[in-house]
This record gives C-alpha cells, structure tokens and sequence, in this order.
C-alpha cells in the first residue's frame, strides 16, 4: 500500500511539472527556439522598422521584405524588439520547433504508457466498494 501512494505520488508531482511547463507562454517558448535558431534580437531604428514591427501578427514568425533581403521576423511587440533571422535560421527554427513537439509527444506517450503499467489492483479493486461504505 505504501508502494502504491509513494508512486502516485511520484505520478502527481510528473503531471503538475507537466502541467506548469504547459502552461509556460507559447510566446516565451518561441521566442527561446528563435534564439537557438540563431535568430537576432533587434530594436528597430527607425520608423520604418516600427511600422513594420506593428503591422505584424503577434507570436507568429512572418516573412518579411526589407532592402531587397527576405527576413523572417517574430515580433516582440510588448518590448519594442523583433527576433530576426534569415532562410538559414528560420529552416532551424521550423526543425527546433518539429523537434520539441515530438519530444512533447514521446513525454505525453512514456507517461500514458507508466500510468497503463501502474498496478491498480494493489488498491484492492473497485469492485463493491470494499470498505468505503457504499453499497
């Protein structure tokens, strides 16, 4: 029986960590992979770049035409700064990104997986009840 709590326990305290991490702002977690990426962070200089900072979606990385250059740009819009990265960067965010969703399946598996294992029975079934005074 002890066994039995100590696990669940163990279970508990896996799905909560699970749960805050899930809770963490999507922005903040693109805003990270687009770092690892090898994107930059810029502060526009000028008013152009201000204009375009504005105009784009929010939490989305969008394709943007500059100077004759393509750049891709996830804008950051509540600390006046963009994340900025060329073909080359954005093809290692879109991979980061795939990476960590599978990484986020292959988590979601392993616990549904652990769960199937656990041994309920331990609990003394649900069957009648047992000592819980319903009937």
């Amino acid at each position: 029986m002890r066994q039995t709590l100590t696990t669940l326990k163990f279970f508990i305290v896996i799905a909560l960590g699970v749960f805050a991490v899930s809770c963490a702002s999507e922005t903040q977690e693109k805003q990270n992979l687009a770092v690892a990426a090898g994107f930059k962070v810029i502060t526009p200089a000028n008013a152009q770049q201000q204009t375009i900072l504005s105009q784009l979606p929010a939490d989305k990385v969008t394709p943007v035409d500059y100077k004759g250059k393509r750049y891709y740009v996830l804008p950051d819009v509540a600390n006046n700064q963009a994340y900025v990265g060329g073909a080359e960067q954005y093809q290692a965010y879109q991979q980061l990104r795939l990476a960590q969703h599978l990484s986020n399946q292959n988590l979601e598996a392993a616990q549904m997986n652990q769960m199937a294992t656990m041994n309920w029975g331990a609990w003394g079934g649900w069957g009648g009840y047992g000592g819980w005074g319903w009937r």
